[in-house]
């Protein structure tokens, strides 16, 4: 039992824990920002190509 109790205070002095969770939170940060980015930039390339599309003409005319 004194080496249960042991290993719970080395597990909650030890600075494993905060720094994984720390790491969680700024990868999750990062996906949401990454995600973000690429929602707006694909609505703005979507425009983009929608815009060249419109303009563009047709086809060749025939000769």
């Amino acid at each position: 039992m004194k080496a249960l109790v042991k290993k719970a205070k080395t597990f909650l002095r030890s600075e494993d824990g905060p720094t994984a969770t720390e790491y969680a939170v700024m990868l999750a940060l990062i996906i949401i920002v990454a995600l973000a980015a690429i929602t707006l930039l694909g609505n703005k390339v979507k425009d983009i190509f929608t815009t060249v599309s419109t303009t563009l003409p047709s086809g060749a005319e025939p000769v």
